[in-house]
């Protein structure tokens, strides 16, 4: 106990929060099963997320093309890896190139009842620094218009992250409260 008690601190920096890591966790109030089901649907990501976009298949099986504005001009490529056993939803992802899905936020849906005794779900959300968030490894894909890189933004992850979750929890909350589908709210061309 002693040893914990010295581990402990009154303020802990963002760098010891967010260094390496980055997790952020919501309780939704939203079944897991329909949860998991919006996280596994590329298409949500659109609702929920401050700048992924206009997801669409390319030649490569499950590999989406969309567009992340937190960029000038710039492509994001993305595979969805889901398991509805475990409830885990996890976005390989890279910009510029879809080769080396080197950016994976890894997603997971705990039922709430198990852990808080309550229904709905509480959200996990882990990012692992890659080394490749502090240098491009494709600087031949990006475009010249374009001076930011995605790791020039890591300091800011957490906030971000904690941003979209609560976006995603205001989503969930609303349509399940509202006895609404809870799927993306898709625009339809007419």
């Amino acid at each position: 106990m002693t040893r914990c008690a010295d581990m402990r601190r009154e303020a802990y920096s963002y760098d010891d929060i967010y260094g390496e890591y980055c997790t952020v966790q919501r309780y939704i109030d939203c079944p897991p099963r329909d949860t998991f089901e919006y996280l596994a649907n590329i298409h949500s990501l659109s609702e929920w997320t401050y700048s992924t976009r206009d997801f669409e298949p390319t030649n490569v099986p499950d590999l989406y093309q969309g567009v992340d504005m937190l960029g000038v001009d710039t492509k994001i490529f993305m595979k969805v890896v889901a398991n509805a056993k475990a409830l885990t939803v996890d976005y390989h992802c890279a910009w510029d190139q879809g080769r080396e899905l080197w950016m994976i936020y890894l997603m997971r849906v705990v039922p709430a009842e198990l852990v808080l005794k309550r229904p709905g779900s509480v959200v996990l959300w882990t990012n692992c620094r890659h080394p490749y968030y502090s240098e491009n490894p494709y600087p031949q894909t990006a475009p010249t218009a374009r001076k930011e890189w995605v790791g020039d933004m890591w300091g800011i992850f957490g906030a971000g992250h904690s941003i979209e979750l609560n976006n995603l929890k205001v989503i969930l909350e609303y349509r399940h409260g509202s006895r609404l589908p809870v799927g993306p709210n898709l625009l339809l061309d007419s």
